[in-house]
């Protein structure tokens, strides 16, 4: 069975190459364009793992993480902030709310894979 992957990013050319990414490596990947969109999809689907921009319309990153952490029938959704933002507060701010790994745009996507893939524990 394969994992599923929900990718939360407001930046189209970000979301088709993350999607075209993940659906590589074989994971089922649905999407949101926005923090209220992405928490009904994580009802919906019940995401293994949710890519998370933080600059969000609606409801930002942040917001999405803290809702995902509050509730106890997402706690085994593991949770990886995308951002441009990269200064140490943000991370320890990301990390505090519960996210499971933090990258800084632009990454590598091999090194977006490699992290997927340890979180989610594929080989």
């Amino acid at each position: 069975m394969s994992k599923r992957i929900l990718i939360v990013d407001d930046e189209p050319n970000i979301v088709v190459s993350l999607e075209f990414l993940m659906k590589r490596e074989g994971f089922e990947v649905a999407v949101a364009g926005d923090g209220e969109t992405a928490l009904r999809l994580i009802e919906e689907k019940r995401p293994d793992l949710v890519l998370l921009d933080i600059m969000l319309p609606k409801k930002n990153g942040f917001e999405v993480c803290q809702a995902i952490r509050a509730n106890p029938d997402w706690q085994a959704v593991k949770v990886v902030m995308l951002t441009a933002k990269g200064r140490d507060t943000e991370v320890a701010k990301g990390t505090a709310l519960g996210a499971d790994a933090y990258m800084t745009k632009p990454f590598s996507t091999k090194d977006l894979i490699a992290q997927v893939r340890q979180i989610l524990d594929v080989a």
